[in-house]
């Protein structure tokens, strides 16, 4: 019996042929030690990626006009009708966060299948394509997340206003 390898470096020679194949090395590829430096170093190019999406994609200055209306008029819904629940407000900034996300990496799939080729592959169409329905499908959460919160309020305002009920 032989017995299991206790770090990367300590395996049977025969190991990688019996798996099919080279194996895959676990050690850090860039072992480094922590700084601040590093870690500011690591927001700025954070930014850098939330800058190159708002400039580079269309629907990013959609997203965002309809992240500030969401959060505005829950704003003046929670003052002037009924306020938000800290449970409703975490469902909307999750569900906004939550499109944010998906467009991000969207946007870098994206630019990752360009850098790959500048021909158009049908593998990397489908990839941008299912990455480009994460998109849709976060959006459309988010709007169903909306409807739940601001209906019930918009029908409350109206309701003050003289309409039925």
């Amino acid at each position: 019996m032989t017995k299991p390898p206790t770090d990367a470096g300590d395996h049977h020679p025969d190991e990688d042929k019996r798996r099919g194949g080279d194996r895959i090395r676990t050690e850090v590829f860039y072992p480094s030690p922590f700084t601040v430096v590093g870690r500011v170093r690591s927001f700025r190019h954070a930014f850098m990626g939330i800058w190159f999406v708002l400039r580079s994609q269309h629907n990013a200055w959609l997203h965002a006009a309809a992240s500030v209306l969401a959060l505005v008029l829950a704003g003046v819904l929670h003052v002037n009708i009924r306020a938000f629940t800290a449970g409703e407000w975490a469902d909307l900034v999750i569900a906004i966060v939550l499109v944010w996300v998906a467009e991000a990496f969207n946007t870098g799939l994206e630019v990752l299948a360009n850098a790959v080729t500048g021909a158009r592959h049908p593998i990397l169409k489908i990839a941008k394509d299912v990455a480009a329905a994460a998109v849709l499908m976060a959006a459309i959460g988010a709007l169903v997340v909306g409807l739940i919160l601001f209906v019930p309020r918009f029908a409350e305002l109206f309701g003050q206003w003289g309409g039925p009920g």
